[in-house]
């Protein structure tokens, strides 16, 4: 096997609590993952060499070390004293920045797709342990299921199998703006300090809500979203209240950011409601819109 291509996924926060900022700087969270059929591509073609070579049709993203990508394919040859070589090449659809996890996809896509072309033979656990290393969200993407609880940074990942059947429509609405995961989180550090409490409080349970999705229950599900860090990233871009409420005022109920922001989602029970509302904002020219599914 000599090339190999690979969906690499996005991922949705449908429940984010932030617990407490631990000594190396991150922070304990409890969140619920979900992964959605909006994908990058990622190409992998093997090189007779120890070359890695990054390219991308974005130029948003870096095509050097600093690439997670690139970082997933060091970290192999450099722990298993590899001989290889490969080309990446990652035609991003995922919006950069945006909180739906298009980086880590692609650096979990990389060592899952690696782990076959080099014929490495590792794990899944192997692979999750090599994907911690690179970033908190990576290791969901390791593992093939839709739902997955993550804890501590969000690298501890436990699939939630009884919802592997179920399936959601989303509309998304991502902003054109950069939004800084670790400046979030100084915004959210701040706060907390000042108030000496968390900035919102939770009225929410993730065990609620993992019921109220298994029984599709949405006004269960509507009042189980839940997102830490969304006062604070409203806090700096204002914008997106507005857009939250666009999407309530055009019949969505469940609406929630995503991570960091500034993607945000609202959950339908229908293909045919998501397509009606999707139709009626589909012109804005502020943000990009998108119509995808539970994966």
């Amino acid at each position: 096997m000599k090339r190999l291509v690979i969906n690499s996924y996005a991922k949705l926060n449908l429940y984010l609590e932030v617990l407490n900022q631990r000594k190396d700087g991150y922070h304990n969270i409890t969140t619920l993952f979900e992964r959605i059929d909006l994908a990058d591509k990622i190409i992998l073609r093997s090189r007779p060499d120890k070359i890695i070579k990054i390219s991308s049709n974005s130029k948003q993203i870096p095509n050097d070390q600093s690439n997670l990508a690139y970082r997933a394919a060091r970290i192999l040859q450099e722990s298993l004293h590899l001989e290889k070589g490969v080309e990446i090449r990652i035609i991003k659809k995922i919006p950069v920045g945006s909180g739906m996890g298009g980086g880590s996809s692609n650096a979990a896509s990389t060592l899952l797709g690696l782990n076959k072309l080099w014929k490495l033979n590792l794990s899944r656990a192997q692979l999750a342990n090599f994907a911690q290393k690179l970033g908190s969200d990576v290791p969901f993407f390791i593992y093939n299921c839709p739902f997955a609880l993550g804890q501590a940074r969000g690298e501890k990942v436990k699939p939630v199998r009884s919802l592997n059947q179920i399936k959601f429509w989303h509309l998304l609405i991502v902003p054109r703006i950069f939004v800084s995961t670790p400046k979030i989180y100084r915004e959210w550090d701040k706060a907390h300090k000042e108030q000496k409490a968390p900035l919102t409080s939770v009225k929410s349970n993730v065990k609620l809500l993992i019921l109220s999705l298994k029984k599709k229950d949405l006004s269960g599900v509507e009042m189980g979203l839940f997102n830490g860090l969304e006062e604070a990233t409203t806090r700096l871009y204002p914008d997106l209240v507005r857009i939250k409420e666009e999407l309530r005022h055009s019949g969505l109920e469940a609406v929630l950011m995503s991570g960091s922001g500034p993607a945000v989602f609202a959950i339908s029970g229908s293909r045919k409601e998501a397509e009606s509302v999707y139709a009626k904002l589909k012109n804005q020219k502020f943000a990009q819109l998108f119509l995808t599914r539970t994966r």
